[in-house]
């Protein structure tokens, strides 16, 4: 065995997905004997092993194996996603062949890859020479993800450069593994099987059509004419998922091939799926070994490698791996399918000692380059080297101005009927017309931000406002939400959490408007639409209409509908959060989603104005309870990522974050620390606040600059570079919320001033 010595780059701990031991496969055989060869020869090196599990349950992995993954959950690849992220590994390697990870041509595994930031490592087992579409897809997103692509045969870096347009930097080929085993005599091992007197011929790996048997039972009737004790030995179990089709209607196919040609005492069919050490003793017992693989593509074979490494003397049909493997006359190649051919070279090098053990040496020679050690040698350095290539990164300081509010890139996003929705990096997109969501926010912004022309405000304020009048639609008594460029609206009602937006900026367009004929305008329709209030169910749309009644309440307190808005649904919060509580769950709902905060924030807004001091304490309780949540081991902001979106009873997934998020935390906390002067909340709202600066989990900041985009959202391995209408409008409003803020004077409580 080889000395241990420390690994490469100082790495301490790396992921490896693939299939693992106990599940019957040759890729579960390569990812175990990798982790060991990892183990033993770098012992301090932690390697979390990822278990594709294609019947989950049914499995049972050791210990090594640090979480499954149900190849048909495409859900499960984000929660390993999680769990890789959170384990601290610096890199991920990752065992790629076709049919192991679910979706079309294995997609699930992208969702895993587009959600961890570390450099991935790729081993492909399978290379293509012409991938179907999905296959094509998958595989250029999957090499455009790799740091290193590891080949185990020099065609396969040829296939990738040209039907792929790899770049061959970033490929490396590292021979298959094989175990380190003395060379032995065949026949010292051969009495342990009871072929003492036998010339033993074997084959092994999983039973399957591919694998040419039908060709070496052909071969047969002439080996036994010229050596009547010859042994053909088919050693493996059926492959299970040709069991699970037929049965094991193939092997039974075979056997009676081998009775019509009058072979059948000269045939072993070994069912069994041996272990590692039982199956070198076969091989060692085999004076010859043969792979008459029918499929000229095969990039790669475990089996053909390990036979090598046990020096035998190897026959083979010339698919790719082979003609490598047994180029300069390390073994013999003969045409695929030639039944006759195999027959003359066994017959050839087994009435020929002297050729057979000349070319056993050779082999085993070459089997020495091939050793486990030496695999998990070269593989650890390409995982030091790729971790050594990623850029540093400079964290960001805590000690960051607040940006100035600006409608710069509002406008660019806006036209004479409202704010576009979405754009392609910066230029507004067309084809996705208008929403009211986001001329609703826009709407409130005109409200907020100080440092504006007043012939700018009013224009932009009465745009905004005509679009939430035009969206009214009085026969269905609904807003409506989504307006295509050519003004035709795509429905006759929006959705339930649009409506309570549009109530929201009403409320704040009468309470917060610069000129009172906005104002008069906003209260007009807002007791024309607000009635619809209590027909929503949605805890958002509630929480956005509670807002909405609140501010209503600011300038008309004696509002009645805006006092039975608040009053029933902050009751009707109050019981789904005793519905859904858990000791470890302080929230409204089973999971979490997108604008979380504005469910606490509504609670607190309705405590204050009705002087509710139990509504208040629930939406403090549950503000402390999502912050909590949305704050990462750091310290640092980190906003509910998209993918913990609907996911019931679970800790929330890092990415993909919106500004939405981190805009609502801040409004919310502005809200707690309005009610209880506690310090704490602005330093929370600040937190937040900085995630737009780059004080987040990539050290990447969403503001744009002086023009005032924010980008919308960050992702994985970087920033989504477009910059829609919500984002940019989430980083005003929530600069306009810090200015505010920074303006309040101090809390002196009790002797203590509070800066």
């Amino acid at each position: 065995m080889a000395p241990s010595i420390a690994a490469p780059g100082g790495m301490d701990h790396i992921a490896l997905i693939g299939n693992f031991l106990p599940r019957k496969c040759g890729l579960a055989t390569f990812t175990t004997d990798t982790y060991n060869a990892l183990k033993q020869r770098f012992p301090d090196l932690k390697v979390d092993v990822y278990a594709m599990d294609d019947r989950p349950g049914l499995h049972a992995y050791p210990p090594a194996v640090t979480h499954s993954i149900p190849q048909n959950d495409r859900a499960a690849y984000s929660e390993a996603a999680r769990r890789i992220a959170e384990s601290g590994a610096k890199a991920l390697w990752v065992q790629h062949e076709y049919g192991i990870y679910g979706g079309a041509a294995g997609d699930y595994l992208l969702a895993l890859l587009d959600r961890v930031t570390v450099p991935v490592i790729v081993t492909l087992h399978t290379i293509l020479e012409k991938p179907s579409a999905d296959e094509r897809r998958v595989m250029d997103a999957l090499l455009r993800r790799a740091a290193r692509v590891i080949v185990m045969a020099d065609k396969g870096r040829e296939i990738l450069t040209r039907v792929h347009g790899v770049d061959p930097r970033k490929l490396v080929m590292i021979p298959h593994g094989v175990p380190n085993r003395a060379y032995v005599e065949p026949a010292s091992m051969k009495g342990r099987f009871g072929w003492a007197d036998r010339d033993v011929i074997l084959t092994f790996g999983l039973l399957a059509p591919n694998k040419g048997i039908e060709t070496m039972i052909e071969a047969l009737p002439a080996v036994v004419g010229a050596h009547p004790r010859a042994l053909y030995v088919v050693l493996g179990a059926t492959h299970p998922h040709l069991v699970e089709h037929e049965g094991e209607a193939y092997r039974d196919r075979l056997k009676a091939l081998a009775a019509e040609r009058g072979v059948a005492d000269n045939v072993v069919f070994v069912d069994a799926f041996v272990e590692h050490e039982e199956l070198l003793d076969y091989l060692q017992a085999a004076d010859l070994y043969v792979t008459p693989y029918s499929n000229p593509a095969q990039i790669t074979s475990g089996t053909l490698s390990y036979a090598v490494g046990m020096g035998k003397v190897v026959i083979s049909t010339p698919y790719v791996h082979a003609s490598e493997i047994l180029a300069d006359d390390h073994g013999v190649l003969v045409p695929f399918g030639d039944s006759g051919a195999f027959g003359r070279e066994i017959n050839r090098l087994l009435g020929n000692a002297t050729a057979r053990h000349a070319l056993a040496e050779r082999a085993y020679a070459h089997g020495r380059t091939m050793l486990w050690p030496r695999l998990a040698e070269r593989a650890m350095a390409e995982v030091a080297d790729a971790v050594a290539a990623l850029p540093h990164r400079i964290p960001r300081t805590n000690e960051l101005a607040p940006l100035k509010p600006t409608i710069a890139a509002v406008e660019r996003m806006s036209d004479a009927t409202g704010m576009l929705q979405h754009s392609i990096f910066s230029i507004p997109d067309r084809r996705h017309g208008y929403c009211i969501d986001d001329n609703a926010r826009a709407l409130i912004l005109m409200h907020r931000i100080d440092e504006l022309n007043e012939a700018t405000r009013d224009k932009w304020t009465s745009v905004y406002a005509a679009f939430l009048q035009h969206a009214w639609n009085p026969d269905a008594r609904r807003f409506r939400n989504f307006m295509n460029f050519d003004r035709s609206w795509c429905e006759d009602e929006g959705s339930e959490d649009s409506n309570g937006r549009a109530l929201w900026a009403l409320g704040v367009t009468a309470r917060e408007a610069r000129a009172r004929k906005h104002r008069d305008w906003a209260i007009a329709l807002f007791d024309a639409t607000a009635g619809i209030a209590l027909e929503l169910g949605s805890p958002r749309a509630r929480a956005f209409a509670m807002l909405g009644a609140a501010a209503m309440l600011d300038v008309y307190p004696g509002h009645p509908l805006a006092r039975d808005i608040l009053t029933r649904f902050g009751g009707e919060l109050v019981e789904l959060l005793h519905e859904t509580r858990r000791p470890e769950w302080q929230w409204f709902e089973i999971v979490l989603a997108y604008d979380n905060a504005r469910l606490p924030e509504a609670m607190i807004r309705a405590g204050q104005t009705l002087e509710r001091p139990d509504l208040l304490q629930v939406g403090l309780e549950t503000l402390d309870w999502i912050v909590a949540r949305q704050t990462s081991p750091e310290g640092r902001f980190r906003a509910v990522g998209t993918e913990s979106f609907h996911r019931p009873y679970a800790d929330p997934l890092p990415f993909d974050q919106q500004p939405l998020e981190a805009q609502a935390t801040i409004d919310a906390c502005i809200a707690a620390h309005e009610v209880t002067d506690d310090e704490r909340w602005a330093v929370e709202a600040m937190k937040a606040y900085r995630w737009y600066l780059g004080v987040n989990d990539l050290d990447l900041p969403l503001a744009s600059g002086a023009d005032g985009g924010c980008f919308d959202g960050l992702m994985p391995h970087g920033l989504n570079q477009n910059q829609g209408a919500e984002s940019i409008l989430a980083l005003q409003l929530a600069s306009c919320a810090i200015s505010r803020l920074s303006k309040r004077p101090p809390v002196v409580a009790e002797g203590r001033a509070v800066a």
